[in-house]
């Protein structure tokens, strides 16, 4: 028998893009208003690339500590851009892996209450490929924030 987390949380997917920052706020919101701990999440890509990006040197070697160091700093950015001086008490995860179940995972890992996404910001009203994985997979609830449904 598995016992549940003493502190209630809720995970949020985080992307590159601008779109998650209104995910980002409106999780912030969601675990004041739950008493619960965030914990802003966002995958990489743990193989080291093969050859060079374009305009890089071939003698330029990427590793997976490469992609994690990249994901830790644009997670960082992301949060503190969103969320401002509120930004201290998110906890900042990073993961190999694909997005949907990096976010799974770490939501069944620490007992959420709640998985919020960014939409895909398509126009489009179906979710997304992460979306679709994480909906179908969540152990909880999951709020998908349309792309400029953000709340100021």
């Amino acid at each position: 028998m598995t016992s549940a987390p003493e502190q209630a949380t809720v995970v949020v997917g985080v992307k590159e893009t601008g779109a998650s920052r209104a995910a980002i706020r409106l999780a912030a919101r969601e675990a004041r208003y739950r008493g619960a701990e965030l914990v802003a999440m966002m995958a990489y890509h743990g193989e080291p690339a093969l050859g060079a990006p374009a305009g890089r040197p071939l003698s330029v070697i990427h590793s997976a500590d490469d992609g994690r160091a990249v994901a830790e700093s644009a997670l960082r950015v992301a949060v503190v851009d969103a969320l401002g001086d509120q930004a201290q008490g998110v906890l900042l995860r990073t993961a190999p892996g694909l997005a949907g179940r990096t976010l799974v995972d770490t939501a069944r890992m620490v007992g959420a209450q709640l998985i919020v996404l960014a939409g895909r910001g398509g126009g489009g009203d179906a979710p997304g490929s992460v979306s679709q994985y994480v909906l179908r997979r969540s152990p909880c609830p999951v709020l998908v924030v349309p792309a400029g449904g953000g709340t100021t």
